[in-house]
């Protein structure tokens, strides 16, 4: 059944990546009213695909915002698993746009890599799953199991409507399995299984002081400067050995094993300084770097701003400063603990002479990790191998997918995160990029994997 399906993506390789291109010239940014129509364009797209692959049922559903894909194929009879899978056809904004070298919704192919927004997160591959369908359809007449697809419009935004959907249409997208292919792999061409996502929160911290700026000089000596007080409670809350001084932080991170630490060190990935630029690396006392970023929590200040931003000086005592926080969290902490943790921190530690304010962030998530053994984790690994030609790798990452925790809440089933994507790939940023290596091979991956898992 594979050898079918494979020939035709090959056939048909050069049709399939102009579809592909055709689907990233849409400028379906959520985050922007004025793309509103163009949303509608990319979710229409993907109907329209649908309907041409031949799947059974498919609906454009009507949410508090973008609209969501449902569609679902029930030939493969019952006995066949059933997987639901999820992706998302919004794309971030492309500001600076000066920085891009072309138009990030005109697709130009550059030394083997596909450039445009959209291209790797995640419209470059959800299409891959599309095109695989699509596939087996053309030369089989069949999908090798039942599938189930919510492809979503809002991911780009916080996903602000999905959890309601998952949860009011239980039924409609109940499955066996999840798959998800909005991630990647630690270096191009290297088959990488990730077998846990990092939680998140954050909060917003401001201080207020006099209710207006004052004169350095005037009031230097008498008046708080809110700027110096919020810096006073931020020192307090990590130190240099990047430990989290916040009390309770560490009381129910679930604790890295002998065994995920060998698996860590196994992983020949990313080179840190060469990605990012830095001069060195800075990782919680008694971890490398690649554990502290894939399996411990963390504590960073996103953004600080107060006072006068200009050329030159102003000398002035400013009336307001505001941080910016947020967490990454393991297996075993709650966001709305470590929220109510972060609060109580920085209401005992605060200065007098200043207001502060806690605001918590909406949008959290619980972090979420599979076994490695499980046995769709180990066909997926076969799968990878077999297409990449190179042994699979086990990962977890520091990044966090909401939708992953949610589809584990209210289904209470597994999830298996196919990506494809590579460091390089610059997401949310100028030139973003998808490597047609891992279009190719990526597609091969998931020809095997849906024959694999149908398997007994």
């Amino acid at each position: 059944m594979s050898e079918k399906a494979l020939a035709y993506l090959k056939e048909n390789r050069d049709q399939l990546l102009q579809k592909l291109n055709d689907f990233l010239s849409i400028p379906s940014v959520s985050t922007n009213s004025e793309n509103k129509q163009d949303i509608d364009e990319a979710a229409d797209f993907i109907v329209t695909y649908l309907n041409e692959i031949g799947f059974d049922e498919v609906e454009k559903q009507a949410t508090g915002g973008h609209p969501l894909i449902y569609a679902a194929y029930n030939q493969a009879g019952a006995d066949a698993p059933t997987v639901l899978f999820y992706g998302h056809y919004d794309v971030q904004p492309v500001d600076p746009i000066d920085q891009w070298d072309s138009d990030p919704f005109q697709p130009e192919v550059r030394d083997g890599r596909l450039y445009a927004r959209g291209s790797s997160d995640d419209k470059g591959q959800v299409f891959m799953h599309l095109a695989v369908f699509e596939a087996f359809m053309k030369t089989e007449g069949k999908l090798p199991l039942n599938v189930k697809v919510c492809i979503e419009g809002e991911e780009e935004i916080g996903s602000e409507n999905l959890y309601e959907v998952l949860h009011d249409k239980k039924d409609q997208f109940n499955a066996d399995f999840a798959v998800i292919s909005d991630s990647g792999m630690v270096a191009k061409n290297q088959p990488t299984i990730l077998y846990g996502l990092k939680g998140f929160t954050g909060i917003e911290i401001n201080v207020s002081g006099p209710d207006h700026d004052l004169h350095s000089g005037m009031y230097g000596g008498a008046i708080r400067n809110p700027i110096m007080a919020l810096n006073h409670i931020l020192a307090s809350m990590k130190n240099e050995a990047e430990v989290i001084t916040v009390e309770g932080f560490y009381d129910d991170v679930e604790p890295l094993t002998d065994e995920e630490r060998k698996l860590i060190a196994a992983v020949q990935g990313e080179d840190y300084l060469e990605s990012t630029g830095a001069p060195d690396t800075a990782s919680e006392k008694g971890f490398t770097a690649k554990e502290h970023t894939m399996a411990r929590p963390t504590f960073e200040i996103n953004g600080m701003y107060g006072g006068y931003q200009g050329e030159g000086t102003k000398t002035i005592i400013p009336s307001t400063a505001t941080a910016k926080i947020t967490c990454r969290l393991v297996p075993g902490q709650d966001p709305e603990k470590i929220q109510l943790l972060l609060e109580d921190h920085v209401n005992k530690v605060a200065p007098t002479g200043v207001t502060v304010e806690v605001k918590k962030e909406k949008l959290s998530a619980k972090a979420y990790k599979v076994e490695p053994n499980h046995p769709l984790i180990e066909k997926a690994a076969q799968s990878y191998t077999k297409a990449f030609g190179k042994e699979t790798v086990y990962v977890r990452m520091g990044g966090s997918i909401p939708v992953v925790e949610w589809i584990e809440a209210i289904y209470n089933i597994p999830i298996v995160l196919l990506g494809f994507g590579t460091p390089d790939d610059r997401l949310h940023s100028p030139n973003e990029s998808f490597p047609l290596d891992s279009f190719d091979k990526g597609m091969e991956t998931l020809v095997y994997y849906w024959n694999e898992v149908t398997e007994k």
